[in-house]
């Protein structure tokens, strides 16, 4: 059974399933290499990982932590330091050993092979002095930081061993389960979480999530210049929060310039993740401004918001993940931005109207709603950088979040279309999806973009 902390993990940008997985997957392929004799270590990024990794410093990622470095640790002062030191010296020191390492002949871009599990693969391969191979591992990056073994992906057995009390896989079957207990849907992600953790466990860990999003908002506003990469896309948040404090002293606010705060807080977020500064995965950092701008909003906006309240929030919205996660995917290599992005105004959504006092079947109705209206979103970032169109997309999804739950509390939780059948529907739209708009920037604004 998955959880809050699957849904949301402190890492770093740009993008949770090409950098923080890679990282980790580097990371776990370094671990089994101490104790072992080995002098060189060679690492292939494969499928999209190929394709976006240079925008998506995929490469980065696959040094620190083949030297023991994991995203929600490291300090983003700390990255270059340590791949410029591996590009200069060309030694690195991974599992315990240092050896010859040059990042830009020991990781390979390869366009050509076939990854046959999932579009973001890795192969990692460790030899002696005569070439002989030590050890070789091959990893998928699956979306949301998760990261599993190529030979098990999909496996029963990499669930969680713990037992909760309320486990489900449905919207169905979640809706039931509070209507037999008389629980609310955070009641019972808090009661699954307890199996694992103590209370004041989780809510020490919901009060970090909160902090580092809340954080990371304000950085964002408070930071100018110019996003790494070749698009040299300039930072709008800090101006933009600018002219809305200004329009705020001379009292001239349109009714609708909430939803320019909103999206403030969400481009604020993917700015910093662009420029690789400390996000949460939201589910996934590509759509890591979502939840927190909603959340902020509620915080900063709402009659009575709480600390209470705001952990109900969040304990919804990761319930809405949970479902995605297990009945579809997060990955927009997979199955394109309405899987992350979609997904993230879904959680949003569910946690908003939660925390406005929606019932249990309203919130399902929010979540809905949000999914419903970005089916069919492509992945498809310019020069492979999570910057175009990715950026303002979160700001519309979080707009579009706070709109269904709006919309749910004004209904009474009936209607045609379930959850689960949006769900599935995104799945099987992402299936028949072009792979040239799953996240390879092949495809859609990536390459109708003049570049000069």
């Amino acid at each position: 059974m998955l959880g809050v902390r699957d849904l949301f993990r402190v890492g770093i940008g740009p993008s949770s399933s090409h950098t923080v997985g890679p990282m980790k997957a580097g990371h776990s392929f370094a671990q089994a290499l101490k104790g072992l004799s080995f002098s060189k270590v060679q690492c292939d990024l494969l499928g999209s990982l190929a394709w976006t990794g240079t925008g998506h410093v995929t490469d980065k990622a696959v040094v620190l932590g083949l030297a023991g470095f994991l995203p929600d640790t490291i300090e983003p002062e700390q990255i270059d330091t340590v791949v410029e030191a591996a590009r200069e010296t060309r030694r690195l020191r991974i599992g315990g050993r240092e050896i010859t390492f040059d990042p830009d002949s020991d990781i390979y871009f390869d366009r050509g092979s076939e990854t046959p599990v999932h579009p973001n693969t890795l192969r990692f391969r460790a030899l002696d002095d005569e070439g002989g191979e030590v050890l070789a591992q091959r990893w998928c990056s699956i979306g949301g930081g998760f990261i599993v073994p190529e030979d098990m992906v999909g496996d029963a057995a990499l669930e969680d061993e713990a037992q909760p009390p309320f486990p489900f896989r449905t919207g169905v079957e979640l809706l039931e389960i509070c209507e037999q207990n008389g629980l609310t849907i955070p009641e019972v992600m808090r009661a699954n979480e307890h199996a694992k953790t103590s209370p004041a466990e989780l809510d020490d860990y919901l009060d970090r999530v909160i902090a580092v999003m809340m954080n990371c908002i304000d950085r964002g506003m408070s930071t100018d210049g110019i996003l790494p990469g070749r698009l040299k896309v300039p930072r709008r948040a800090m101006k933009l929060r600018q002219k809305l404090d200004g329009d705020r002293f001379r009292n001239r606010q349109a009714p609708h310039n909430i939803m320019d705060h909103i999206s403030l807080f969400a481009i604020a977020v993917n700015e910093e993740n662009a420029a690789g500064g400390k996000v949460v995965t939201a589910p996934t950092n590509g759509a890591a401004g979502v939840v927190p701008a909603v959340l902020r909003y509620y915080r900063d906006f709402w009659p009575d918001a709480n600390r209470a309240g705001m952990h109900d929030f969040l304990l919804a919205a990761s319930a809405i993940g949970v479902l995605t996660k297990l009945n579809a995917s997060i990955s927009g290599a997979e199955v394109g931005c309405q899987g992350e992005v979609g997904t993230a105004s879904a959680m949003a959504a569910a946690g908003m109207a939660i925390a406005m006092g929606a019932s249990n079947q309203q919130a399902e109705n929010a979540a809905e709603i949000a999914m419903e209206h970005h089916l069919g979103m492509t992945c498809d970032p310019i020069a492979g950088l999570v910057q175009v169109p990715c950026i303002e997309r979160n700001a519309f999804g979080a707009v579009k979040a706070i709109n269904a739950a709006s919309l749910s509390l004004r209904g009474d939780g009936k209607h045609i279309v379930s959850l689960d059948q949006v769900i599935e529907t995104m799945m099987r739209t992402g299936s028949d999806m072009h792979a040239k708009y799953k996240e390879t920037s092949q495809g859609g604004l990536a390459v109708n973009f003049p570049e000069c």
